[in-house]
């Protein structure tokens, strides 16, 4: 996709949370970047 998301998007994404639906989830971070960060070169330094 490579796009940020909607207003909309972002929307759904709110409702979702504050839902029954997401009743079992705790300390989850969601990005909302249509995949830009998981496709990134962006990667952990290895030690």
């Amino acid at each position: 996709m490579r796009r940020f998301g909607t207003p909309e998007e972002v929307a759904a994404v709110v409702v979702m949370l504050a839902s029954d639906e997401s009743s079992s989830m705790t300390g989850s971070e969601v990005t909302i970047d249509g995949g830009i960060l998981a496709g990134s070169s962006a990667a952990p330094r290895s030690t």
